[in-house]
């Protein structure tokens, strides 16, 4: 006869497998943010590294909060570039994510609708261009956009153009490259939300009269939106840090928080109020991801 493992083992190793996670979070968010935000309460300075802290250690408590120094933070909120970078960088990641979305909607339903020995063709299909270099998939969007580029070619060789378009540094550019290297992260979750719906409820709305249209906007979209939340937060959330795509196919004009922080950073070595934009992002995240969070909880309800 067995003996029964007793509960408070099994609790244990619950409790250790649910610790894992915040172990993780601890080790990899929390500590790293704890840094960054005592570097940007510090001076900069000419020493290495290129801050002052205003305070050792933490200490006791009433002599830490009476260290903090603000300015870095005061400065981000009275200086334009600063405001202005994270007004242009929330534009074009939600540019970003609203194209992504147009695009790759339909995509991913042609996936859930196409037959199952398809289905894997056209995911490896989608995923593909992650088995090349990012680096690389950038620097030949630069070959195609740049004056008398493919695309320049190709357009006036049809005829539908006479001169060239000048999409390089500009906006526009930066959008294509964005919306090019992000749209595998539309794809994915929408066409995992598709591929589960229930077939049965689209054959009940057709059986009740209702027309594709009409069963498309009141069943399959509805049911869909937990896709769509995720699709988009995994486009808007990098899309708004971005560095590399705005340096290399946008112009001088193209202003994000990426480029402003590389530029404090590594040019300016002012790591303070750097370390303070990165904050401020941050903080400006997590308000949308906080009723993002609330959204997808509401829509997974309404979906059981």
């Amino acid at each position: 006869m067995s003996t029964p493992v007793p509960r408070a083992s099994g609790t244990g190793r619950g409790l250790v497998v649910a610790a894992i996670p915040y172990l993780w979070l601890i080790a990899f968010f929390l500590a790293p943010f704890v840094i960054v935000l005592r570097i940007a309460l510090s001076d900069a300075a000419t020493d290495q590294p290129p801050y002052a802290p205003h305070f050792p250690g933490f200490g006791q408590l009433g002599e830490f909060l009476g260290a903090l120094d603000l300015e870095n933070f005061r400065l981000l909120g009275d200086d334009p570039l600063y405001w202005q970078s994270y007004l242009s960088s929330l534009r074009i990641a939600a540019l970003t994510t609203l194209i992504a979305l147009a695009i790759g909607y339909p995509l991913a339903y042609a996936m859930a609708l196409a037959p199952k020995r398809w289905q894997g063709i056209l995911l490896v299909l989608v995923i593909l261009p992650f088995w090349t270099s990012f680096l690389i998939r950038v620097y030949a969007w630069i070959g195609i956009l740049r004056p008398d580029g493919l695309l320049d070619m190709a357009l006036m060789g049809i005829g539908l153009t006479t001169e060239p378009l000048r999409l390089l540094n500009t906006d526009a550019a930066v959008l294509i490259g964005m919306v090019y290297s992000y749209l595998p992260f539309m794809v994915l979750p929408l066409f995992s939300t598709l591929q589960k719906l229930d077939g049965t409820l689209l054959e009940a709305a057709s059986d009740l009269g209702a027309k594709p249209l009409t069963t498309f906007l009141t069943v399959t979209l509805p049911l869909s939106i937990p896709g769509i939340l995720a699709g988009s937060a995994l486009v808007f959330i990098p899309a708004i840090g971005e560095f590399v795509i705005p340096d290399l196919l946008g112009g001088s004009d193209t202003l994000m928080v990426g480029k402003v922080l590389w530029n404090e950073f590594f040019s300016n070595r002012d790591w303070p109020l750097a370390s303070a934009v990165a904050i401020v992002l941050l903080v400006v995240l997590v308000l949308p991801l906080m009723l993002l969070q609330r959204a997808r909880g509401a829509a997974s309800g309404d979906a059981r």
